[in-house]
């Protein structure tokens, strides 16, 4: 429920700025129908099924899982594109699978209730989310990056509406909610869908997939820090000797090397 209100309003505010700037929102049945699969792949089952996930794990330790997202991009290029894998960048994935399974051999983590399939959630969203990455960058989109969100999210939002009512979920006026969680709606609007997603689509314009990525590097540490402040969430040794291989790895992954 709650991300079916974020994307649908992120995505009609970006529609309402798009006009007042004179931009038109037309667009192509092609443009359109990549749009819908961009935003399913991306928001409503990377993102969606994310936030799920967190049912089952601390935010701290799914951060650390996302950042193989890098990784992921790689090895869907690779398989695609056939795009070549240099000895640096298998360094970085050999890092990254071995940062991993120190994260998830914690003992105390994987005999929590529903850890391993919040394991399993958080994986195939990164792939999701990978995947669409990819598709992103090559696929025939509307011109305008900013409008080209709008309907992402729009359509995700409809989505994500969709698997809430069949779910089951019961809906609440925002009169009803708590103000943490009115002030969370409004950061995540703003900075989280207007904001970071379409700057994201846009770089995946512009730049190489694998280096648009790179926000892999500082999600962990931020989501490791709040979780940790906010959320009473343990950071062990274990966890943080984990986050140092996982990024290292990630490094070599989106580095080149300087003649």
């Amino acid at each position: 429920m709650l991300g079916s209100v974020r994307f649908t309003t992120a995505g009609t505010l970006v529609f309402i700025i798009a006009r007042a700037l004179g931009h038109s929102l037309a667009i192509t049945r092609k443009q359109f129908i990549n749009a819908v699969i961009a935003g399913f792949f991306f928001l409503a089952y990377g993102n969606g099924v994310f936030v799920w996930a967190l049912r089952y794990v601390d935010t701290g330790f799914a951060a650390l899982l996302a950042s193989l997202q890098p990784l992921a991009v790689l090895l869907i290029m690779r398989l695609i594109q056939r795009k070549r894998i240099k000895p640096r960048t298998m360094a970085g994935v050999i890092l990254g699978l071995a940062g991993m399974y120190i994260l998830i051999s914690q003992q105390q983590i994987m005999t929590k209730e529903g850890s391993v399939l919040g394991i399993l959630m958080i994986i195939s969203c990164v792939l999701s989310w990978s995947g669409a990455s990819v598709f992103t960058a090559q696929a025939h989109m509307h011109k305008n990056f900013f409008i080209n969100s709008g309907y992402q999210m729009l359509t995700a939002g409809a989505t994500m509406a969709l698997a809430s009512f069949t779910l089951g979920e019961e809906w609440k006026s925002p009169l009803a909610w708590s103000s943490g969680t009115v002030w969370s709606m409004v950061c995540l609007v703003l900075f989280g869908s207007i904001a970071a997603f379409t700057s994201f689509n846009y770089l995946l314009k512009i730049i190489a997939t694998e280096k648009v990525a790179t926000s892999a590097y500082v999600n962990p540490v931020i989501a490791l820090f709040l979780g940790w402040y906010f959320l009473d969430e343990v950071i062990t040794l274990q966890s943080m000797i984990a986050a140092v291989v996982l990024l290292t790895g990630v490094y070599f992954i989106n580095t080149r090397k300087v003649r």
